[in-house]
């Protein structure tokens, strides 16, 4: 039986959410094949002090110390295998204003950006030519905390301020603001998974209540035109591939004029059975069991350097591992309509109402 450590809390202000994500898992994980064991931390000392014994640990850490490589090269140096990517795409995917410099590099659209260090970088002028409306928000953040829309120039210090203090001692980015429709690309084991559309409900950009309480967001399964279906599958592989992304992650994009633009790349998107990731499996055909079953052994996979320090049990687990490759491909070429709430017939991403958004989802 693989002990599976779910690692969970940290020390970012995505704290509550982490934990939300780590009680998610564990509850899902199949006990005939792990033992689920809760590792509840608040300092990183605490993960030395708990992570004895696993043969695994599962990240439901979001931020800082959790999505940004350093609690995976902890683990590397512990000798654990982890979920997901490592630590070169982990830390790239993080800083939101390093990922666009590559992102553009490889020929991907994603909107105009500036990027300060500290407040005494900051420049009225330079956001002038972004043109307002823009979004600013921590560089290294998520969950849309710390996060504002800005207007107008009158507006722009106190959003920044803002940002700052929510940046968990990094830097803050301000973006150029697109209305568009807002979807999100899960990819696993290399494959894209069914795309899902997002429309905010009440609110004019997907900020945090709109993302986590209820009825704040309508995320359903959509299919594309051909041709953009394509430009979206292109996008979010190139991205993926682009940061050396392993295992799963999620690709977040806004639609506008037919063209994709990638607002970021989350290496450790939220996991919670409701979740974007897990719907977009869901409609594939595969549960949140058997999903968070397929990151165990994508990961043990990924990490086979690892699997000796842990004698036949993690070989086990890895032999016993669902086959993503065959159940994707599949599911791609059905029917996603066949998946979808039955409120929300599959369709072309809407046009009837034209839904602003500039966030990021978890």
């Amino acid at each position: 039986m693989l002990r599976v450590g779910v690692i969970m809390g940290g020390v970012s202000s995505e704290y509550e959410v982490s934990l939300k994500t780590g009680r998610e898992m564990l509850k899902a994980l199949d006990p005939a094949k792990y033992t689920g064991i809760p590792v509840h931390i608040t300092s990183r000392k605490e993960l030395l002090e708990q992570a004895e014994g696993l043969d695994f640990a599962l990240l439901a850490l979001h931020g800082a110390y959790g999505e940004d490589g350093t609690v995976q090269g902890t683990l590397e140096t512990l000798g654990i295998p982890y979920s997901g990517s490592g630590v070169l795409a982990s830390s790239l995917c993080m800083d939101k204003g390093l990922a666009k410099t590559i992102i553009r590099s490889r020929g991907i659209a994603t909107p105009d950006w500036v990027c300060w260090d500290h407040i005494g970088e900051f420049d009225l002028e330079a956001v002038a030519r972004l043109r307002y409306p823009v979004m600013v928000k921590p560089n290294s953040g998520g969950s849309s905390i710390g996060m504002s829309k800005v207007r107008g120039p009158e507006e722009l210090r106190a959003a920044v301020d803002k940002a700052f203090a929510s940046a968990d001692g990094g830097a803050v980015l301000i973006e150029q603001y697109i209305p568009g429709e807002e979807i999100t690309c899960s990819i696993l084991g290399g494959e894209l998974l069914p795309v899902i559309g997002i429309q905010s409900l009440g609110a004019d950009w997907f900020d945090y209540e709109a993302k986590y309480e209820q009825g704040g967001a309508q995320e359903r399964i959509i299919q594309l035109p051909d041709a953009l279906q394509k430009q979206v599958r292109t996008a979010a592989l190139t991205c993926y591939r682009a940061f050396k992304c392993a295992v799963y992650a999620r690709v977040d994009m806004l639609l506008k004029d037919g063209i994709p633009y990638v607002l970021e790349v989350n290496t450790l998107p939220g996991m919670t059975a409701t979740s974007l990731l897990p719907q977009s499996a869901a409609a594939a055909g595969m549960d949140f069991s058997s999903l968070l079953d397929e990151i165990i052994t994508g990961s043990l996979r990924e990490r086979g350097e690892l699997h000796n320090a842990f004698g036949g049990g993690a070989r086990l687990a890895v032999d016993a591992g669902v086959k993503l490759q065959g159940q994707v491909k599949e599911a791609q070429q059905a029917d996603y309509g066949n998946h979808t709430h039955p409120t929300h017939p599959t369709h072309h991403v809407p046009q009837a109402q034209t839904v602003e958004y500039g966030g990021v989802r978890l």
